[in-house]
């Protein structure tokens, strides 16, 4: 992070410099921290330029000899300053003493305009989770407006997306090669704008979803016409669902005169290749330069990340888009051996763990029995409407896995934080045993979401009989064992579909129980879920768009605060109104 630091390993130069949004934490749980390891155990000398603001933060280490490397941090910056109301935020986890105003409103942009305004002549690569998900036209709910792909505003070379190990590696190894840009094109994981396709490059122009695999790239409706046609919009995001898993295809859409080509989704990494990745000589904490706590980093130094990827395809989650559906697992021994590191910065020895999970806590080494059927499936989701009889469900060994953690002499508690994939959990009795009795400290945080069947199925959400059928498994697995434990659920208002008629659904199911909450997370459009795509079309990108009767979405401030209000029925100054409500749908 500066020149002294260059100068003491004997660079005059660095041949990668990441531009981060966030302060620099070499830990396996930040992005900056994964891919500056990744890359410098690739043999390259890469330097972090970490919330700049000035040209001379951007030169604080010279210009790089490759490339720059940019992401907005573990977050979207967006996401980051404004709340689902689009109300200003007065902190920031990821900055030093959590203060707001470290990094700008779309931060990737920013940073991409003034890498390229101080050196023209060096390739500038984008990626991360802001990147990432907009890749290509999407729909921005802060200016309410669809927006070109990022490549576009940004005027990146390239794009990486996902979890851009390899498409960075191969990126890297490529430039250090003198490689032309254009040889990127196409590749897995990688996006980029050329001024036309080569000619033997075979494009399905329909939009009829495909298992043969007779084309290259999918077509998708061009920039201008997802503008100004919803219909076409939710027409693309449809097919691009449909190539988000491995064994799709690439993607085109027009830009213009321009094409921005996005190549197919990465194949997944094994476990060897997860375990070389998180088995790096991170130090595990902030730049030494840092004076001030950084929240993020107290809330996650002890948690370990066991897996990646989701196959829940939740409608409001990106996660398949940006890290895809297959879950790649660590191996067990990889895993202890971080648990050991960590509990050796501790006084005596002795560490809690507060999570060992990942997008979900019990997807552990789960996946297709035969994945040839997966390369080919288009379904969002393996478990929505019924868990797919092609999905292995097998909670032996995340079972083995924490009563291994618990058996190290140096750990005191190891806690589950990751969210509970609850219909998964219903397979396994034994697993929501070991659950309450070992891994939960009084209060077990999951997220049915809703209760209402139709918003449920929106989601791509088990329904509700499922949660009530989990719920009283623990808690009296829970009595069991002698703990006095409870759940707290977490509820989404102003979902697309869910109007004041199926958020008291969510009320009454809360009152019959006598449970209140206090926070409620208003739906919060971002780029890529499906969910977007219904909020802003009103149609679901699930189904052809053709013949969909339209979907009602709370999009008022009025409409989405009354929501909140209806969950918080407990509160007086919104009793009177939840009880005349109630009245008028007799509830």
């Amino acid at each position: 992070m500066s020149r002294e630091e260059m100068d003491a390993l004997g660079w005059d130069e660095c041949d990668i410099i990441l531009v981060s949004g966030d302060a620099y934490i070499d830990h396996p749980a930040f992005s900056t921290g994964i891919v500056g390891r990744y890359l410098h155990h690739e043999g390259f000398r890469v330097g972090v330029v970490a919330q700049p603001k000035t040209d001379d933060d951007y030169l604080a280490l010279g210009v790089p000899r490759l490339f720059w490397g940019i992401n907005s941090g573990n977050m979207d910056s967006m996401v980051n300053h404004y709340t689902s109301e689009k109300r200003r935020r007065h902190d920031d986890a990821y900055t030093p003493g959590g203060k707001a105003g470290a990094r700008p409103d779309r931060a990737v942009t920013v940073y991409a305009k003034a890498c390229r305004r101080l050196s023209p002549d060096v390739p500038v690569v984008i990626g991360g989770i802001e990147a990432s998900l907009r890749r290509m036209a999407h729909y921005d709910y802060w200016r309410d407006e669809v927006m070109p792909s990022i490549l576009v505003d940004s005027g990146a070379d390239i794009l990486s997306f996902g979890g851009g190990e390899w498409s960075l590696e191969t990126i890297a190894h490529g430039l250090s090669y003198g490689w032309d840009l254009a040889r990127f094109r196409g590749l897995p994981g990688i996006a980029m704008i050329c001024d036309a396709l080569p000619g033997e490059l075979r494009v399905r122009e329909d939009s009829k979803p495909d298992r043969r695999g007779e084309y290259d790239v999918r077509r998708v409706p061009s920039f201008e016409t997802v503008r100004k046609d919803k219909k076409a919009f939710a027409e693309a995001s449809r097919l691009q669902i449909l190539e988000t898993r491995v064994g799709g295809h690439g993607i085109v859409q027009k830009h213009g005169d321009r094409e921005v080509w996005i190549g197919p989704i990465p194949e997944p990494l094994t476990t060897e290749d997860l375990d070389s990745v998180y088995d790096l000589p991170f130090s595990r904490r902030p730049h030494p330069s840092y004076t001030e706590t950084i929240p993020a980093y107290e809330m996650i130094r002890t948690s370990v990340t066991i897996m990646r990827g989701c196959f829940g395809g939740c409608a409001f989650c990106s996660i398949a888009a940006h890290e895809g559906r297959v879950i790649q697992s660590r191996s067990p021994e990889s895993i202890a051996r971080e648990v050991r590191q960590i509990c050796s910065e501790y006084p005596k020895g002795r560490a809690s763990i507060s999570d060992i999970g990942g997008p979900s806590a019990n997807m552990y080494r789960m996946g297709g029995k035969d994945p040839a059927l997966c390369r080919q499936c288009v379904r969002p989701s393996c478990l929505v409407p019924k868990i797919c009889r092609n999905l292995n469900t097998n909670h032996d060994p995340v079972i083995e896995l924490y009563r291994r953690i618990r058996s190290i002499p140096e750990v005191k508690h190891v806690f589950i934080g990751s969210g509970i994939r609850y219909d998964l959990a219903l397979r396994s009795p034994e697993y929501i045993r070991e659950l309450a009795k070992y891994h939960t400290s009084g209060l077990l945080k999951i997220a049915p979401e809703h209760v209402n069947d139709r918003v449920l199925s929106l989601m791509l959400k088990p329904n509700a009989k499922i949660f009530d059928d989990f719920c009283e498994i623990f808690l009296d697995e829970s009595k069991k064992c002698g703990k006095k434990q409870y759940i707290v659920p977490y509820f989404i208002s102003s979902f697309p579909g869910c109007g004041e008629r199926e958020m008291l659904d969510v009320a009454k199911w809360l009152m019959d129980r006598r449970m209140f909450v206090d926070q409620v997370q208003s739906f919060l459009p971002t780029p890529m879920s499906a969910a977007t795509t219904m909020y802003y079309t009103g149609y679901t990108p699930y189904l052809p768009i053709e013949g969909q009767e339209p979907i009602w979405s709370a999009k008022s401030r009025n409409d989405r605060e009354r929501q909140k209000a209806i969950l918080r029925y407990h509160d007086p100054a919104n009793t009177n109104m939840v009880k005349a409500l109630l009245r008028r749908y007799r509830l």
